[in-house]
């Protein structure tokens, strides 16, 4: 199987974008949605397989119409998941591009911790902003519990399924394999 076509990463991009919409709607009847954070999953995948540019605007796009449709994000919550999915889409798909250590995995646990910690110091910095435009009082130790400590279940949940999916989309040929097998 070859690289993706233009074609084939505009469908998965759109595909991603939909399942921002969807997969949080499995989560917040059961109080899960702010836990886990299911709609990085998808953000995260489609930088990741897509590249930046697509896991950009995927980090935009999802959840924007999430809110539109659902109601999930509020609106205000938006200010900050923008920014902080947006990096994490366009982080990702740098990263995948830059690192080549000949194991997919490794990559793939490379990428996903530059998207995370990226994506959560632009989200920080959106609420620092936000706040500090609003007078109200968010600190660094706000910040450091809101994205890292709360977030625990949410980062674990990413690091297990992105490369679980990944995977498995090579494994059903449905995206190439990173390193493709040669025949000898």
């Amino acid at each position: 199987m070859t690289a993706l076509t233009p074609v084939k990463r505009l469908s998965l991009c759109a595909m991603f974008i939909a399942l921002c919409y969807v997969i949080p709607l499995a989560f917040h009847p059961f109080g899960l949605g702010t836990v886990l954070s299911p709609m990085h999953i998808p953000v995260l995948l489609c930088g990741s397989i897509c590249g930046g540019g697509a896991g950009f605007l995927c980090g935009i796009l999802g959840p924007v119409l999430s809110s539109l449709l659902s109601g999930m994000p509020p609106v205000l919550k938006l200010i900050r998941m923008i920014p902080e999915l947006s990096i994490y889409g366009l982080a990702a798909g740098l990263a995948m591009r830059a690192f080549r250590t000949g194991h997919t995995l490794a990559d793939l646990y490379i990428s996903l911790i530059i998207a995370m910690l990226a994506g959560r110091i632009a989200g920080g910095i959106a609420t620092a902003v936000f706040y500090a435009a609003t007078s109200g009082v968010y600190s660094l130790s706000l910040w450091a519990t809101g994205y890292f400590v709360e977030g625990l279940p949410g980062i674990a949940c990413q690091l297990l399924l992105v490369p679980t999916l990944v995977f498995a989309l090579e494994k059903a040929r449905l995206i190439p394999p990173r390193y493709p097998k040669t025949l000898d």
